[in-house]
């Protein structure tokens, strides 16, 4: 705090709020008058002035009105702030130590107040009272030393100033060493001296800020004992101000010497007398020790008994998980009967990893069997594990399974029956198509998108379908789209973002291109397939058997091409008929977004539903789209060690992905 300006005189309206303020403390409190001097020094900054109706002045008016109920003043200092940022602004208050906590609070609110009155435009402003100080900043204030501005009151003289100072000198080294190291509470020291030739006794005190160091105080005293040289050598009572210190000598004792000792943890060294009461403390501190320990030790133990109970509830739960199975379960009589001995009549389908058949159980629920082909290479208890966590996957757009049989070399797997077949099955069929209008097919994209979500961020596992295609995505009565094929998942590590793998499961003209090429698969490659599937719903025609005639070009490149030059309608369904072109035309170009080469510019599928759900939001240009193996090539197996497993119809493969 630098630059000050002094108030020497007091205005007419100072007078009168002075002798308001005085005329209250002898009604309130009789005894603080006692102790007060009739003059009052403040200073108020000159660095910069703020308006009386600004935030930051507001700001101070609520701190300082606030004071009295929020103030616990034990020890005779408290800190306090009100506001943010550059309208913050900060408060401290200090008594003298023999004050007692009532009228220190008296004392701190009376100087506040009337230093608000007193610098109505100064961001800070520092008043003394005789027994307290109080200041207020617009910067941090709280452990910051700060002698400037320095101030004296003196009265009296002394005959010999030679003697005077040498009695001094050693006074106030005393206080200033034990005033500085007195502790958080108080750092304040009052001592007695003999001066000789006029025959009295010197009475001072050295008081710091407590929030100072011990260094900071002992340095702030060094200056106010300085300041003495240059204004008051000589006189016989004296008093220095600073905002963060203070000294004064007097002849008459001014402070209560029972009142200004520091709290008891910051007291010097007992005495003598005072060893029976150190010993108690000891004991007393021991005992505290030795039942701390105690009840630590306790703690540990109910800790590892805790741990040991939790973990052995944690293998009961995987073992009722494990036999939760169990009514899962279905006897192979009871599904042979159910699909009249898995009669060709009720065939559903067939893919690498097995053939799906229609059944009927006894009481009359439909269902559709799928029976896995010998040799999946899976242990019972691999397999059993598998189920029970596809079992608990519940989401409108994915095939529920009713359960699994497990009998010898046999390996079922029971879903629920969805009588639309499979969405390939009308979208590539010239004469079904046509029942699918735009926003059937929509639809469709909409609900296979909120299944794969859930899959991928929104179920308990993280899971890889890896083949997502339209035969593996279902359709209900009302033709809600459902997707299928999660028999063959299996676990991997927890919380990969990406996966690699020697033996590639999928199906040619859906899978990503560093899946196909590298084995690297994470969630951005069932988001490939999603944008592949996306425009054979627009266009009506499967991705591996398109070709243009013209370039020869795939889908991916014809639509790519097409939206580039601006002619997407060249590769919309004319079966569409009726339709709304910008939210077809919008949907190519999210499809487009999401078979681009590099996975990382893919979207992810939460950022594909807001695009569907929200017209509003701007979709980004894509690049081209990644050009691969068709399906009438076959890999290079001396380039590649992968082992490239490729499905014609049904097959699948599904990676879960704990998390």
């Amino acid at each position: 705090m630098q630059k000050y300006r002094v108030t020497i005189i007091m205005s007419t309206s100072r007078l009168s709020l002075f002798f308001f303020y005085a005329i209250l403390i002898i009604l309130v409190n009789p005894t603080i008058n006692a102790q007060r001097d009739p003059y009052v020094l403040h200073e108020c900054s000159t660095t910069g002035n703020v308006t009386s109706n600004s935030t930051l002045r507001e700001n101070l008016n609520t701190l300082i009105s606030t004071l009295s109920s929020n103030t616990q003043i034990d020890y005779g200092f408290y800190n306090f702030t009100a506001g943010e940022g550059t309208n913050k602004v900060y408060a401290t208050g200090l008594c003298r130590a023999d004050l007692s906590p009532t009228d220190c609070r008296s004392c701190v609110n009376m100087s506040a107040h009337e230093l608000l009155q007193l610098c109505p435009t100064q961001k800070e402003g520092v008043m003394w009272y005789m027994n307290c100080t109080a200041r207020y900043s617009n910067n941090s204030i709280f452990g910051v030393m700060e002698t400037k501005p320095t101030r004296a009151l003196t009265s009296g003289n002394v005959s010999n100033l030679t003697e005077f100072n040498a009695v001094l000198e050693p006074l106030f080294y005393d206080l200033r060493v034990r005033a500085s190291a007195g502790g958080i509470f108080r750092k304040i020291a009052v001592g007695t001296a003999y001066y000789k030739s006029d025959n009295f006794t010197i009475y001072g005190l050295m008081q710091c800020s407590p929030d100072l160091s011990e260094m900071d105080c002992s340095n702030c005293l060094v200056v106010a004992q300085n300041y003495i040289q240059g204004c008051c050598s000589g006189n016989s009572g004296l008093r220095i101000l600073a905002p963060s210190c203070n000294l004064r000598i007097e002849t008459d004792q001014f402070y209560d010497s029972t009142l200004v000792q520091s709290p008891p943890s910051l007291s010097p060294p007992p005495s003598k007398g005072k060893r029976s009461n150190s010993s108690k403390t000891i004991i007393a501190i021991v005992v505290v020790v030795v039942i701390l320990v105690v009840i630590i030790i306790c703690i540990c133990i109910s800790l590892r008994v805790r741990k040991q109970r939790k973990k052995a509830k944690s293998k009961l739960k995987i073992v009722d998980e494990i036999s939760s199975t169990e009514s899962l379960h279905f006897d192979f009589p009871t599904i042979r009967v159910a699909t009249d001995n898995f009669s060709d009549a009720n065939k559903l389908g067939q893919g690498g990893f097995g053939v799906v058949y229609k059944g009927r159980l006894s009481n009359g629920q439909e269902i559709a069997v799928k029976r896995l082909s010998q040799g999946s290479g899976q242990g019972d208890l691999e397999f059993k594990n598998e189920i029970l966590l596809v079992a608990k996957l519940q989401h409108r757009n994915l095939v529920k399974l009713r359960g699994f049989c497990l009998e010898g070399c046999e390996r079922l797997l029971i879903y629920e029956f969805v009588p639309n077949g499979s969405l390939d099955q009308v979208i590539f069929d010239p004469a079904k198509r046509a029942y699918l209008d735009w926003q059937r097919r929509y639809k469709i994209i909409e609900g296979i998108a909120r299944g794969l979500l859930y899959l991928h961020e929104d179920s308990r596992l993280r899971i890889i379908h890896r083949d997502l295609k339209t035969s593996n995505v279902l359709l209900d009565n009302e033709m809600n789209p459902k997707i299928a094929d999660f028999g063959m998942a299996r676990l991997v590590i927890l919380d990969q973002t990406h996966i690699n793998t020697n033996r590639i499961v999928g199906t040619y003209g859906y899978m990503a291109p560093e899946y196909a090429y590298h084995g690297h698969f994470s969630v951005k490659s069932d988001v490939f397939s999603f944008g592949v599937l996306v425009l054979e719903m627009i266009c009506g025609q499967k991705n591996g058997y398109f070709r243009n005639e013209e370039n020869g070009e795939d889908l991916l490149t014809y639509a790519w091409t097409n939206w580039r030059n601006m002619t997407a309608s060249n590769i919309i369904d004319p079966t569409l008929g009726v339709g709304s072109t910008t939210e077809i035309i919008r949907c190519i170009h999210i499809g487009l977004l999401c078979v681009q080469e590099n996975a990382a510019d893919r979207p992810t599928m939460a950022s594909v539903v807001l695009m569907l759900n929200s017209n509003s939001i701007s979709l980004s240009v894509p690049s081209r789209p990644a050009f691969f193996i068709h399906s009438n090539v076959e890999p290079d197996s001396q380039s590649d060690q992968s082992i490239l497993l490729a499905s014609t119809n049904d097959a699948s493969i599904t990676v879960l992905h704990p998390r």
